[in-house]
């Protein structure tokens, strides 16, 4: 998200108008999760990926309407084949964005995005919220907010004034989930600095990786579908423990941005693969997945299928951990944990 606001910023001091695009909501099996973004320029070029192919075709034409009107816009995509505005796409599932135009001539904008500004150079946390009107084909300006453990900037207003000081009161709470809290047409946002380690799986190698990442100084959450695994009686010292329903929506559950890094250690290698697959649409920070070379082979040829490619995989740290000839639980951990810093310092 740090790239997204270097763009937002270069664009403002050249006073070159914006349409910014962000998923709302989403369902099914549709690319991307809620909180992805992608900024369209007026010559309708394109900074990030809100999904690629026919959906971004799509985005894209409609940021054109967005430039037209100069009105903000939230339209959903039913990415169904029978659906004309699918054009085609059989992927099932829905998506809910919001295309915000960025008028540099509105002093709103200006202020909201000066104080985001600030606090990104101050590498302070902060929450933004979002009172949209989901209703409307065409809204007028919302209404933003951004607030940080100590206080909030924006227009006071009574409508938001409960939400704001729940924001502040429980800012810990809302720092890594992002949720657009319907029918009041909220969207709260969280972005934060602090590096984190998300650790899929809650095995025995990812129990004992969870107590050397908390060593070193990570934010931790463990993640799993098995209630008897992902639970505080087994990790008393971590940040945060998930049961998700199942492992095809992680980020729907954890948000994963460039600061994060991402520990694959699930139960076997079709689930591997599926969270991999999704992690790849993330900007991770480090990903890592357990495995040996021929499993590594075998799911880069799988990946490769599915529409992704080499540099995709390059990002992808397969076999896991610096080579240390370690065997046991604790020795794996170890080599994981010392990539991970030597990733942290690399790019420090």
């Amino acid at each position: 998200m740090v790239d997204f606001f270097k763009m937002i910023a270069e664009s403002y001091a050249q006073k070159e108008n914006l349409v910014l695009a962000t998923i709302l909501e989403k369902s099914g099996s549709a690319p991307c999760s809620g909180g992805t973004k992608m900024l369209i320029r007026p010559d309708l070029t394109t900074f990030g990926t809100i999904g690629g192919g026919l959906i971004e075709a799509m985005v894209i034409q409609t940021a054109a309407r967005v430039y037209k009107n100069h009105a903000d816009h939230i339209e959903s995509f039913d990415l169904k084949s029978k659906d004309k505005k699918s054009q085609g796409l059989i992927c099932g599932g829905t998506l809910k964005i919001i295309f915000e135009y960025i008028d540099w001539w509105k002093n709103q904008n200006q202020s909201f995005y000066e104080e985001i500004f600030r606090l990104q150079e101050a590498k302070q946390d902060f929450i933004t919220i979002t009172r949209i009107n989901h209703h409307l084909n065409n809204i007028s300006l919302p209404e933003k907010w951004v607030c940080t453990e100590t206080g909030f900037y924006g227009p006071e207003s009574e409508a938001s004034q409960n939400l704001v000081e729940e924001v502040c009161t429980n800012f810990e709470q809302y720092k890594y989930r992002a949720a657009f809290l319907e029918p009041s047409g909220f969207y709260v946002e969280p972005f934060f600095c602090n590096e984190n380690v998300v650790i899929i799986g809650c095995g025995k190698i990812g129990g004992v990786l969870a107590e050397l990442s908390k060593l070193v100084g990570f934010y931790v959450t463990m993640v799993d579908d098995r209630e008897e695994f992902a639970n505080w009686s087994r990790f008393k010292k971590v940040d945060d423990v998930l049961v998700v329903p199942g492992l095809k929506n992680i980020e729907n559950n954890v948000i994963i941005n460039q600061y994060s890094f991402v520990v694959i250690v699930t139960r076997g290698h079709s689930d591997d693969k599926e969270v991999l697959a999704q992690m790849l649409e993330t900007d991770a920070k480090y990903i890592g997945m357990i495995g040996s070379h021929n499993k590594c082979n075998y799911i880069y040829q799988s990946l490769l299928n599915q529409g992704f490619n080499i540099n995709d995989w390059e990002r992808v740290h397969c076999p896991i951990g610096i080579n240390i000839s370690a065997d046991t639980p604790e020795e794996i951990a170890v080599s994981i944990v010392a990539e991970m810093i030597e990733i942290r310092r690399s790019q420090e």
